[in-house]
């Protein structure tokens, strides 16, 4: 199960769910430009350069060629794996897999400072812009992988979206609907197709829903 605690000395071939607000919960996506730019970051970090020469050039223009040089000189590919993530207005979800001890550690650095740079810049505002550095939970038992996968696609129906078609989230490489080289969902299906991963999915919605209510009782009492 993952730790209650914020993870800061990270472990070799291990899984983390890593996640972030806005600070004082403000909005940290605005459009669609801002979702799209930062997945950009996390692309040219995780694809080997072969593969980032392939996307398409809109990528390409959204972020600097020197953020994108930056983002490729980490050296990440084959240290870390993105499993799932999931991008609402005010906060993120990302799970990792690495290999490499301090791959989260310098992927997570990179992204943030670039985002926050492009962020500002684009709309006009200085200062912080997430609620201090980001959280990483250990999952440190890997029946619980596909759990946190779990959690972090149902989180769009909190906007009263449907989780299947939700655009920033990862839903979709898991339902076999897309494919990317960045993305790398087996850990979190563990050995479920895409079927069985889809029923997976549906049948916490009740439960879910049940949970909220109830904390949400105990937030008023």
């Amino acid at each position: 199960m993952p730790s209650k605690n914020t993870i800061r000395n990270f472990d070799v071939n291990s899984m983390y769910h890593v996640y972030n607000r806005g600070n004082n919960k403000r909005d940290i996506f605005l459009d669609d430009k801002d979702y799209v730019v930062f997945l950009s970051y996390l692309k040219f970090a995780l694809l080997t350069d072969r593969e980032s020469n392939e996307l398409p050039k809109i990528d390409t223009q959204l972020i600097s060629s020197a953020a994108r040089f930056n983002m490729r000189r980490l050296g990440l590919q084959g240290k870390l794996e993105l499993v799932s993530y999931c991008l609402m207005p005010n906060h993120f979800h990302l799970q990792f897999f690495q290999y490499d001890i301090n791959a989260i550690e310098k992927l997570m650095r990179s992204v943030m400072t670039g985002y926050v740079a492009y962020f500002n810049k684009r709309h006009d505002c200085s200062g912080g812009l997430f609620q201090g550095t980001y959280k990483a939970s250990h999952i440190n038992t890997e029946g619980y992988w596909q759990h946190i996968s779990r959690y972090i696609h149902l989180n769009p129906i909190d906007l009263g979206v449907n989780f299947n078609n939700y655009k920033y989230s990862s839903y979709k490489y898991y339902s076999g609907e897309a494919k990317a080289e960045w993305m790398q969902p087996s850990k979190g299906m563990s050995d479920m197709n895409s079927k069985e991963y889809k029923d997976f999915l549906d049948s916490w919605l009740d439960k879910r829903k049940d949970m909220k209510f109830l904390k949400e009782i105990l937030a008023d009492q």
